[in-house]
């Protein structure tokens, strides 16, 4: 039997509002994001063993929790979601414009991009790698791209209250917008030409974007006809295929660590 008109509107209207707020789960992720100011907290629920362990987060979170019992826990999360007894409904990060957060100035910042990377599990491991080497900020576009997840975030395991993380209309007009503001955009690519390592020390006083593409299809052809050069990875034997996020590692220590040297 077909669903009546309103029955679909109000899925519809349902879908839309639960796309607008996030739930973090876990211990670790739910402390970083009430300990965040820019987070807009909605909604805490924790169990009294995860309030005890919150209690210093909790007094600065500027919310007030839901004492839930472990065995019923209230909140809509994926099977299989290791929440440890703590979940926080959040409002999505706000990073600004390209223009705002990417604007070289007077230092040599690093970015990533991310072309049709979906697997948040991926790019919450490239959060934190790009944290750990002080990229400046991970851009992906809006569609066909990991948004924030509760998944998402815990395996970013903090950094996706500290990293910008910027979603955009189009990955192409964004790597055009770089390179106007003075970026070498960098694409990986198995079949690229050149080697990062040998190719980096030449960009250390140079703003640099890297763009990696999903594993399998790689990087769009239009994504690779925009950068300024295709760069491989150098890698031992037949096998010669990274995940991602290890890529993103990889490729974003290859750039950076030359920066503290520079005088």
């Amino acid at each position: 039997m077909k669903k009546p008109a309103w029955v679909i509107d109000k899925e519809r209207a349902k879908r839309a509002a639960s796309a607008e707020t996030v739930w973090l789960f876990g211990l670790h992720t739910v402390r970083d994001a009430l300990m965040n100011p820019a987070r807009v907290k909605l909604r805490l629920v924790v169990t009294k063993n995860a309030a005890d362990k919150l209690e210093e987060a909790l007094a600065v979170g500027g919310i007030e929790p839901e004492i839930a019992d472990p065995r019923k826990f209230p909140v809509p999360l994926d099977p299989g979601s290791v929440h440890q007894g703590a979940a926080l409904e959040v409002k999505p990060l706000d990073w600004g414009t390209l223009s705002e957060r990417c604007e070289p100035g007077q230092g040599s910042p690093r970015l990533l991009l991310l072309d049709r990377v979906t697997d948040p599990h991926n790019v919450g491991a490239i959060l934190r790698s790009a944290e750990v080497f002080g990229a400046q900020a991970v851009i992906a576009p809006q569609r066909h791209s990991a948004p924030e997840t509760g998944a998402l975030a815990k395996t970013a395991s903090g950094a996706l209250e500290r990293q910008p993380y910027l979603r955009i209309k189009n990955l192409g007009d964004a790597i055009l917008e770089l390179r106007k503001m003075g970026y070498t955009v960098l694409g990986l690519a198995g079949e690229g030409e050149q080697v990062i390592d040998d190719l980096a020390p030449t960009l250390t006083n140079r703003p640099v974007a890297l763009v990696l593409g999903a594993e399998g299809p790689g990087l769009r052809a239009r994504t690779q006809d925009l950068c300024d050069h295709l760069v491989r990875i150098p890698f031992a034997g037949a096998f010669g295929s990274l995940n991602v996020s290890n890529a993103a590692a990889v490729s974003l220590y290859a750039v950076t660590r030359g920066l503290s040297e520079t005088p």
